[in-house]
């Protein structure tokens, strides 16, 4: 496993990660071999993915799972409720995506009427995602109330809170068919104590796409070994429609967020096609980067920073929890576009750039338009226009 040690950490902090972010980490598109993958040719049919809001899903996930889900110009995404399933918006919907939070309070929220509803909506057709929680919805796990429509039980489940981090997967054949973007290619994602899964079966509906390849125990007391080499990733078949699961946060990990309509496009049996460069960025992660006890301080520590009055300090920590892969510190730097110095406002738009924040959106219109320095306002500028999908 591929440790990023704490004497690396130091050097992130004494000397900052990045000047001016957006000006670096410049992709170089790799020839793709694969033909699964064709051009956008535009004026297609909407493809209509609804991301479930009830309780247990978490607002951010909901949020930044529909951001990602806009990179695709023919996909049209939005939330949906437990009454949305009630009253029949689930069947005119293409495929409904159950997103990071709690497996258990998400099926709590449906409710037994609204769980029959989703799985007779899969059976009859429909498409089905699940995102870490989501994940554990599918599972069939003994003793674990879920949806049970996956081929997969998910192992270990005293440690289920089992941290998080920046962690590295592996691709199958069958992967790479899928996101042939991949190829040659960084393999690393943002997990939040996600599935450790094991197949029920092998039947032919069922498909291994992934495996985990970084032992996550940073938990003290935690099994060591257990999840390099499971499963992180599976499509198969359930009646006439398609399921997807995937034990990581594509849609919060810059640089492949793209995966998350990709998966929108298979469970509704829509043509798989390419998207913008700009948005396929799998080199900017390269390390697994699990935070500890001591990993977790530090970030809090680097969290007080950003209240500096010194504009230095306050870029130097910036600098540092984007190179530690910090996932709650990109939503920190929508608030560092309000404060008092240019420079730092300036920079929390060239971070927002680098993690591909497109929900910040409206906070950079905002700031721009009343900002006054000029240097500032053009960073705004170039993080706008960027941004836009």
């Amino acid at each position: 496993m591929k440790y990023l040690s704490y004497i690396s950490l130091i050097i992130f902090l004494v000397f900052p990660a990045c000047n001016n972010p957006a000006q670096k980490e410049k992709y170089k598109p790799q020839k793709q071999t694969e033909n699964t993958i064709a051009n956008n040719t535009g004026n297609n049919p909407k493809i209509k993915v609804g991301v479930f809001s009830g309780n247990g899903a978490g607002a951010v996930s909901v949020i930044e799972t529909i951001e990602a889900l806009k990179i695709d110009p023919d996909i049209t995404a939005y939330p949906l409720s437990p009454a949305d399933i009630i009253t029949g918006k689930l069947t005119e919907t293409d495929a409904i995506i159950f997103p990071g939070g709690s497996g258990s309070k998400q099926l709590n929220s449906l409710g037994k009427t609204g769980k029959q509803k989703v799985i007779n909506y899969i059976k009859q057709g429909g498409g089905a995602i699940g995102i870490c929680a989501g994940a554990y919805m599918m599972c069939q796990t003994d003793g674990y109330p879920s949806l049970k429509i996956g081929d997969v039980k998910h192992l270990d489940r005293p440690h289920y809170n089992r941290g998080r981090g920046l962690i590295e997967f592996k691709l199958n054949d069958e992967g790479l068919k899928i996101f042939p973007e991949f190829k040659d290619q960084p393999q690393f994602i943002q997990y939040y104590d996600g599935p450790i899964m094991a197949p029920l079966n092998q039947e032919k509906s069922f498909k291994p796409v992934a495996v985990y390849v970084t032992d996550i125990h940073p938990n003290e007391g935690y099994p060591v070994g257990l999840t390099p080499g499971k499963l992180f990733m599976y499509h198969q078949s359930y009646g006439k429609g398609k399921i997807f699961a995937i034990g990581g946060h594509a849609e919060s990990t810059p640089g492949i967020r793209f995966m998350i309509p990709r998966m929108a496009r298979w469970v509704t049996n829509n043509k798989l096609i390419s998207y913008d460069i700009k948005w396929i960025h799998p080199d900017k992660n390269h390390n697994a980067i699990l935070f500890d006890k001591e990993l977790k301080k530090i970030e809090k520590q680097l969290f007080w920073q950003l209240f500096e009055s010194d504009p230095t300090k306050q870029k130097a920590a910036m600098d540092s929890l984007y190179a530690m892969h910090s996932r709650p510190s990109v939503r920190w730097n929508k608030g560092l576009l309000r404060d008092r110095n240019p420079k730092v406002r300036a920079h929390a738009a060239n971070l927002l750039v680098q993690t591909e924040y497109t929900d910040a959106l409206k906070d950079l219109k905002a700031s721009y338009k009343v900002e006054t320095d000029p240097d500032a306002k053009k960073a705004m500028k170039r993080a706008i226009d960027f941004l836009q999908y």
